[in-house]
């Protein structure tokens, strides 16, 4: 996977205002890019971000729900995300974001070409399929990233 990073604060893509965007993305949006979305809101929530970052989430062949195993161990710690419902990310919703966040699916296919945003992968496990073990730790480390993301936007906002 070809990673685009600088050290530099991206520039806002032309018609975007100041409000910070985050696209957590990954193939099926139906397990790690639905918890990240999930703890995304919560740190804007928390951090009284609102209006100044915003989060959103999507696949490049997205499933028909989110994995049970997801839901059950986002449940765990009381974030429902059993009613939302995996979608397509489009190239305008990439285009207009200031990061796009892989989990380590190639970025190729959602980051378009001339794109001034930032692209991570976070290259983790998928949880589909794996034991209740192994899920709540791939989701304990999006939240740990999810944290650190947020502890550097802020500070740039």
């Amino acid at each position: 996977m070809t990673q685009q990073s600088t050290s530099e604060t991206p520039a806002a893509p032309k018609g975007r205002t100041e409000t910070t965007r985050i696209a957590f993305v990954c193939v099926q949006n139906a397990g790690r890019s639905q918890m990240a979305y999930a703890f995304g809101q919560r740190e804007i929530e928390n951090r009284g971000l609102d209006g100044e970052v915003e989060v959103i989430t999507g696949g490049t062949r997205p499933a028909e729900h989110v994995h049970d195993e997801v839901v059950r161990a986002m449940d765990a710690i009381d974030l429902d995300v059993a009613g939302r419902t995996p979608r397509e990310i489009t190239f305008e919703e990439t285009q207009g974001s200031d990061y796009v966040i892989t989990m380590g699916c190639s970025a190729d296919d959602v980051c378009p070409a001339g794109w001034a945003g930032e692209n991570r992968d976070w290259d983790l496990d998928d949880p589909d399929g794996r034991p209740a073990e192994e899920v709540a730790a791939i989701r304990d480390e999006i939240e740990a990233r999810v944290s650190e993301l947020f502890d550097e936007i802020q500070k740039r906002v």
